[in-house]
């Protein structure tokens, strides 16, 4: 699952116009900070107090947390009054948290982001420096295997990565209308030719389905340098182009592909474990539907993060540390499994799904699949591209590939 494609029925988020310039187009110097900012080195301690926490979900990720949040409010009313939640696009997020700290009046201090917002706000200096506390409970070698530690380098210990899953690429297809299912990118194309109209995946701007397939195509081809999309990527941008020729339009979202499956008007896409689980939990996707690796397969991996706004009075400052702790606790990572959104969801090592509620462990006995957590065993894991290059590789697919056909 990604952090701009959300959940169905749960939010709206998505990389748009306004992020990518955020990210990749000169971003003005970091925003004005409240005097008082905590210094770094040590954690602020708890006042003693209860407070008030802001919360914006920019992930989609309170379908995972949402229980975690709860319980730490009901166990810990004497630190946290009550979460003020809200949810957000995540192309609008740091302009908001922005504009907050240049007028002094920070109202937010948790903020739940994934690639697209965390590296807005990284661009724009908008974030408090969690790993500069150097807290024990949040140490990353301690909390993370390698797959989810490269996830985690990506915030530059400017936000706690909090959800984690491999991803994909897989191909979904229906079994009713596709006796013999494309395994290879090639074998995707000759159906893609044979079939057209009926191959679809959404625009990587705005799903995470179609980034994680995008950046994966580079590892799969061979091509120079998977990591720069501008120099490195020659076979991948043929391939695309290629593609594209079979492709009636892109959808401008996730859940918007995964619809035209279950109608039937489409047969064939590219999915991930989350997007493959989740939606035929919910019964959006029919249950039979099913997935096949990707010939020379490997995962491009997604997270979702915590990242606190610079500025914060000290005592909501140590709640909202207070919290993240409790979170990346074994029993409240666990919890993320939930229906298998994110699958498998918890970003610390270790936590696994006997430990999860038995509401998740009752939906993936139904409908997770055991060839995904033996890839996870097997299958070496890519961090998705750096800010600077995602923007890039988003530009260039916009010009070369989709610029006519996205709607």
């Amino acid at each position: 699952m990604d952090s701009n494609a959300s959940r169905p029925g749960v939010g709206l988020s998505g990389l748009g116009r306004r992020s990518l310039m955020a990210l990749g187009l000169g971003a003005a110097a970091g925003a004005t900070i409240a005097p008082g900012a905590f210094a770094q080195g040590t954690a602020p301690a708890l006042s003693g107090k209860p407070v008030t926490l802001g919360v914006i979900d920019a992930a989609g990720n309170l379908a995972l947390t949402q229980k975690v949040f709860d319980a730490y409010g009901s166990a810990h009313a004497d630190r946290v009054s009550r979460f003020a939640m809200s949810r957000a696009p995540a192309p609008e997020v740091a302009g908001k948290i922005r504009a907050m700290q240049r007028a002094n009046r920070i109202d937010v201090d948790i903020v739940i982001v994934g690639n697209d917002a965390l590296s807005a706000g990284l661009e724009l200096d908008l974030w408090q420096n969690i790993g500069g506390f150097n807290d024990p409970a949040l140490n990353p070698d301690m909390l993370f295997d390698a797959g989810a530690r490269k996830q985690s380098d990506l915030a530059r210990g400017f936000g706690q990565l909090i959800s984690y899953t491999p991803q994909g690429p897989f191909i979904q297809y229906a079994p009713a209308r596709v006796a013999n299912p494309p395994r290879s990118l090639q074998q995707l194309l000759d159906y893609a030719k044979a079939n057209p109209n009926r191959v679809l995946y959404p625009r990587p701007a705005n799903s995470g389905i179609g980034r994680t397939f995008m950046m994966a195509v580079p590892y799969i081809l061979g091509d120079s340098d998977p990591k720069d999309p501008e120099k490195g990527w020659t076979k991948t941008w043929a391939y695309l182009e290629e593609l594209n020729k079979y492709i009636e339009y892109y959808p401008g979202g996730t859940a918007a592909m995964m619809r035209e499956f279950a109608q039937g008007t489409r047969d064939v896409m590219p999915s991930t474990m989350g997007w493959d689980i989740n939606p035929r939990v919910l019964g959006i996707v029919p249950k039979d539907a099913e997935v096949v690796p990707i010939e020379n397969f490997r995962f491009v991996s997604d997270g979702h993060y915590i990242c606190i706004p610079k500025g914060l009075p000290q005592d909501r400052l140590a709640a909202a540390i207070d919290f993240i702790r409790f979170l990346m606790t074994p029993e409240q990572q666990a919890v993320t499994y939930d229906d298998g959104y994110f699958y498998p969801g918890p970003a610390r090592k270790g936590v696994t799904l006997d430990m999860a509620p038995e509401s998740s462990q009752r939906a993936m006995r139904e409908f997770g699949r055991p060839i995904y957590d033996q890839l996870m065993q097997t299958t070496p894991v890519e961090a998705p591209l750096e800010p600077r290059p995602m923007v890039a590789a988003f530009r260039i697919w916009d010009e070369k590939v989709g610029s006519q056909k996205t709607r």
